[in-house]
């Protein structure tokens, strides 16, 4: 290192001094010297701590030292450092590299040298011993090779070096206990007082008010253990022990009574600095200091007496003022940097925050006196005058600024708080400053404004997030183009919220509106924007989505935009669409959680730049890319921000036209579009049906509320998709369908509604819903008729129907329990509709009616059922005449299973009566021929299981004949009767309805509807007889040795012995244990199947009922494996002669397609018994 001072008489003062030491010091103690010197080291630079500059430090202080002769530092005498200094300060400048700006470096070397020396101080008030010291004392090495000082040396090192020792002396201090601060405190004042007073001096003290009042750095606060936290433990430890001093130190520190009462502690730091300011006011002679003075003292009077809590200025105010000083001071010769600007903001911001150092012995009306008496002192003194024009003072436009404030703020307190006899004459000493400075009125230009701001982004200035938000949306600003879009680009991450991202689309959809829109520098703000929110979480990234929804749907696209970029935008949104549905697939759940997590940044990029294109192309994947609706789905529901809302009437949307949405989702007019423009196939449309469904369901948001979302609401789709379709006429079935099978996904839905809460479904006008349902019901039950408009009704619809009317009169039936008196003229409306529709619709409301109606039921059932009359009532139907009472019973008995236990247990029949019996059993089987056609599968499921109760409690008759044998085999057939007797019910059934009385109700549709229901009937009973005859496994086939009639099945594997014991055992007590099958006897029953199902086929107009084809099938199917567990089940002529009987009926059937597959299955099933 090179020293310009006298390096020889400094490094001579140094060796002089620490040679006597190092001789007598002992080896232990030496030591600890050394380790004291590592751990400073390691704990107090920021660059490398070089021994030879610590030995420059202590030689200057020591040649001072000598300067002194024959006094010394510890008593010097502040009129007597301007010739013993020199050394000091010229080895300061060295070290610290004291300049214009401080460094890192200057700034680290000034805190240890102000630190060092301050505690050198207190070691010599407390007589710290050398051993302590190098023990507890982390600075002892640099420390120990310093002469002795006292506080004229401290403070006149701060005031030589002001540019960084104020600041650091004022940190040191607010290290301290409020009551230890006003005694440092009183030590500076006292020096300042002390003569000769200069200028100086006075700005020594109100630097280092003014930076106490700006207190700590935030930002630098906490990182670490800092020198000020360790020079505030070396303060607390020897103060405990100044307490606690020899009789020898209190003689050393004996002072005189005026130092004594000068040094006498206060805890009022305002009233002891503003008393200081007062006793100094003579030796203050130039105009800015006053200034700065007057400045000072009213902000400090503002922040401790006046205000209670942060004054938030708006950012544009802020940056207004920040300007003004920026212009100001670059006037006056300073260049715009980031250092001035931090500082103005660190004024500014002290200038609005309350101070730690409330005023307590001062009342207000006190310290505003004391301020308004300088003020006229200096008045009357000529330093307070007009000031120039043409070179403004910054700290004139200071003091502008807090009289201002101070004035504002007084005119908020009562003047009985202030107890001044006459505030008003305060004020006016006051508002007459402001006259007497004259100050030109500033502004600050864009240009100038837009800078600051960027610097203060750029750097990460206090608040300065909140300036972001300025900078993105002052449309001014953007007219500097070159230089924000810089700051932008180079500062995205500090625009990463959505209220700034929603500014700068609002700026960026301003330009792209203006009639010369620079399509190259839009195209560069909309990629900068993209990337800010692509950069965003994704809670937040569904914030600003909501955002950009109610700002525009169109997003920047709302208006006429270039062509280059609506290119540009399409390409990229192709592009990400094609991405996802070609990664859609993945292996692990970890790559598919990855995948999707990428899908939805992806989909949220092109949404926020064009909401409704995003949602248009995921609903058009949805649909028409096979399983793509699953994806398209899930990553809808992680953007719960593109749930569309209306805007409320305060928000304006930039939509052109009258297109802007009105509460209906810009989701469901993507759907409705696609349906409305494209004829759906049957897989499109049941991808259409999962997706709303899955959109339906309610999913965790994640967004920390802890409650499951529906990104589609269940009431929506019923609103947009079903009521208007199914309310209005003329509508195709396909439309009716559609709308009925999103009814039923909704009312599916599980929304968990919040307890207490109502259903949802009361936002769908749930009652003219109910009658329009009930309507289509009552239509389709004349679907093979001709209908009058050329509208088909499918089973399938009617189906839905059924399933739609039940879930939605449990919900309203539910609601109208809850609230009966709500629903009274509603609940009558709706009855009262019913009446002009089939009566059968009513029971399907029985949840919505309750106990409030009565069950009507055509008269004619009451005559083959006793009903309670306070419960059932008659109606006079012309088309249920004389004798219809069965097919009326029949009906009830397919509505519900309910109302089928009903019919079952008030049936009026008398067993003991045979002719009744008889009579019952052939109205049922014209009933029934009746009714056939017309059921659905459910309904026809309920009224097979009604039969077959009344079979097996022997009320319905039905005679078995064998007139598909010549001989009766020997076998056991009463477990099967039910089966026999059901299939020949249904056989003359189907006799009846193929004869020539019934065969022209049906149209082709009907009879193949009759068909389907048939075949179910048959699978309902090879069910049944296969659960009569379990097979065995393949491992465990049935014994050859096993008796033909009676087959038994092998039992588990046993031991020898247990065998032995088997083999003596009787053939009967064996048969017991193992038990027998009814193998024959199945064969024979499904050999009866097969030829009823040949029958009636054969009979059905058209012959070639493919159900019927495949229930024969079913049967040979299941004969075949009968056979093969159980071969000695038949003998070879009786297998011969099956296949003879069977291919003898199959002759008859039309279809040389089925007649050629049914013989090839008889051939092969023959063939395989032999």
């Amino acid at each position: 290192m090179t020293l310009t001072m006298d390096k020889g008489n400094v490094l001579l003062c140094y060796m002089e001094n620490m040679m006597p030491g190092f001789i007598l010091i002992s080896p232990t103690c030496m030591k600890a010297v050394l380790r004291s010197t590592v751990k400073l080291y390691s704990v107090l630079t920021c660059d490398s701590f070089v021994l030879s500059e610590s030995a420059v430090l202590q030689g200057a202080f020591l040649l001072a030292d000598k300067l002194c002769h024959p006094s010394s530092l510890s008593s010097l005498q502040k009129a007597d450092w301007s010739r013993v200094g020199r050394p000091v300060l010229e080895a300061l400048g060295e070290i610290c590299r004291l300049g214009a700006h401080p460094t890192v470096t200057t700034i680290s070397w000034t805190k240890k040298v102000i630190c060092v020396v301050w505690l050198k101080l207190l070691c010599r008030e407390t007589e710290e011993d050398t051993e302590t010291g190098w023990r507890e004392n982390p600075f002892f090495p640099l420390q120990n090779g310093l002469p002795e000082v006292n506080y004229a040396v401290l403070l006149e090192v701060v005031k030589s070096t002001a540019a960084v020792s104020t600041q650091t002396f004022a940190h040191f201090l607010l290290c301290l206990p409020q009551s230890q601060i006003c005694a440092e405190l009183e030590r500076l004042v006292q020096h300042v007082r002390s003569s000769p007073t200069a200028e100086d001096d006075v700005r020594l003290l109100l630097q280092v008010w003014w930076e106490l009042w700006k207190g700590q750095d935030e930002q630098k606060a906490g990182e670490g253990e800092s020198i000020e936290t360790m020079f505030a433990r070396q303060y607390a430890r020897l103060s405990s022990k100044s307490s606690g001093v020899s009789p020898q130190a209190a003689k050393r520190l004996k002072l005189d009574p005026s130092e004594l009462k000068a040094l006498s502690p206060t805890s009022d730091v305002l009233h002891l600095l503003l008393h200081a300011l007062k006793d100094i006011k003579d030796h203050i002679t130039t105009t800015d200091l006053c200034l700065q003075a007057l400045s000072i003292s009213l902000d400090a009077l503002y922040t401790s007496c006046l205000i209670d809590q942060a004054v938030a200025l708006p950012p544009k105010e802020k940056i207004r003022i920040l300007s003004v000083i920026v212009s100001i001071r670059e006037r006056n010769g300073e260049k715009l940097s980031p250092e001035l600007i931090e500082e103005a903001v660190r004024d500014l911001h002290t200038s609005h925050t309350p101070s730690q150092f409330r005023y307590s012995r001062m009342e207000l009306g006190e310290a505003l006196k004391n301020v308004t008496e300088l003020a006229r002192f200096w008045q009357s003194s000529g330093l307070l005058k007009a000031c120039d024009s043409t070179n403004p003072s910054y700290s004139a436009f200071r003091l502008e600024q807090s009289v201002h404030r101070v004035l504002a703020a007084l005119q908020k307190v009562p003047e009985a708080m202030t107890e001044i006899d006459d505030q008003e004459a305060e004020k006016d000493i006051l508002r007459g400053l402001l006259e007497s400075l004259a100050l030109p009125a500033t502004e600050s230009t864009p240009e100038v404004n837009m800078s600051v701001t960027a610097i203060i982004i750029s750097h990460r200035l206090d608040n300065y997030r909140n300036f972001a938000a300025l900078f993105a949306s002052e449309e001014s600003w953007a007219a500097c183009k070159e230089r924000w879009m810089d700051c932008l680009e180079k500062n995205q991450a500090a625009f990463q919220q959505c209220d700034t991202l929603i500014k700068l689309t609002s700026t960026l959809m301003c330009k792209l509106q203006s009639e010369s829109a620079d399509v190259s520098y839009c195209r560069k703000l909309m990629k900068v924007i993209t990337d800010i929110f692509s950069a965003l979480t994704l809670k937040d990234k569904n914030t600003a989505l909501a955002a950009m929804l109610r700002l525009s749907r169109r997003g920047f696209f709302g208006c006429c935009v270039p062509s280059a970029l609506t290119e540009g935008f399409e390409q990229e949104l192709s592009m990400a669409f094609n991405c996802i549905i070609q990664g859609g697939g993945g292996a692990s759940a970890a790559v598919l959680q990855g995948n999707l997590n990428t899908a939805a940044s992806l989909v949220a990029r092109v949404a926020f730049q064009n909401p409704e294109a995003a949602l248009r192309s995921c609903c058009h994947s949805a649909i028409f890319n096979k399983g793509a609706f699953s994806l398209m789905a899930k990553i809808l529901q992680q953007l719960p921000g593109l749930r569309d809302e209306a805007p409320s009437d305060g928000e304006e949307s930039i939509d052109e036209g009258n297109d802007a949405l009105s509460g209906s989702s810009l989701l469901c007019r993507c759907l409705q579009e696609i349906i409305n423009t494209k004829a759906l196939s049957a897989n499109e449309k049941e991808q259409f049906l999962k997706y709303v469904g899955l959109l339906m369901t309610p999913v965790m948001t994640g967004e920390g509320e802890g409650r499951r979302q529906s990104f589609l609401p269940p009431q929506e789709v019923v609103n947009i998709f079903v009521l208007p379709n199914l309310s209005a006429t003329g509508q195709s079935s396909f439309d009716t369908e559609l709308s009925l099978q999103l009814l039923h996904t909704a009312l599916s839905v599980d929304v968990q509604e919040p307890d207490g809460s109502p259903h949802w479904v009361l936002d769908c006008s749930p009652f003219p819903l109910l009658y329009v349902l009930a309507q289509l019901h009552s239509q389709t039950l004349s679907c093979w008729e001709p209908p009058p408009d050329g509208t088909h009704w499918s089973m399938d619809l009617k189906e839905l129907l059924v399933s739609v009317l039940t879930t939605l009169g449990k919900v309203m039936g539910a609601e109208v329990t809850a609230a009966p008196s709500s629903w009274s003229r509603a609940l009558f409306w709706l009855y009262k509709k019913m009446e002009a529709l089939d009566w059968t619709v009513r029971f399907h409301l029985k949840p919505v009616w309750g106990e409030h109606f009565k069950n009507e039921v055509p008269s004619s059932l009451l005559a083959v059922c006793d009903l309670p009359e306070q419960e059932w009532s008659s109606l006079d139907l012309p088309q249920y005449g004389q004798g219809t009472g069965l097919l009326a019973w029949m009906e009830c008995c397919s509505i519900s299973d309910s109302l089928q236990s009903t019919m079952l247990s008030h049936l009026s029949l008398d067993q003991r009566q045979l002719d009744h019996v008889n009579m019952f059993s052939k109205g049922l089987l014209v009933a029934l021929a009746q009714i056939l056609p017309w059921s659905s599968i459910s309904q026809w499921t309920r009224l097979l299981r009604g039969l077959r109760e009344l079979i097996t409690s022997g009320r319905l008759h039905v005679p078995f004949s064998l007139e598909y044998v010549d001989y009766l085999p020997l076998l056991d057939l009463r477990r099967f009767s039910c089966e026999l007797r059901l299939s020949v019910l249904l056989l003359r059934v189907l006799q009846l309805l193929c004869g020539s009385s019934c065969s022209h109700w049906l149209p082709v549709d009907g009879w193949g509807h009759v068909g389907r229901l048939y075949s179910h009937a048959v699978r309902e009973m090879i069910n049944s007889v296969r659960d009569k005859l379990p097979l065995p496994s393949p491992k465990t086939p049935a014994s050859k040795d096993s008796d033909p009639s009676c087959t038994s099945i092998t039992s588990p594997k046993l031991s020898k012995d247990s065998q032995k014991d088997l083999n003596q055992a009787d053939d009967s007590q064996m048969e017991e244990e193992v038990g027998s099958v009814p193998s024959q006897e199945v064969l024979f029953v499904l050999s009866q199947l097969f030829c009823h199902v040949q029958h009636i086929q054969v009979m059905m107009p058209g012959g070639q009922c493919e159900p019927l084809f495949l229930s024969s099938l079913e049967i040979l199917s299941h004969y075949e494996a009968v056979m093969a567990a159980f071969p000695d089940s038949s003998s070879p002529l009786e297998s011969d002669n099956t296949r003879h009987f069977f291919s003898t009926i199959t002759d008859n059937l039309q279809s040389q397609e089925m007649k050629s597959v049914l013989q090839q299955k008889i051939a092969q099933l023959v063939s395989k018994a032999a």
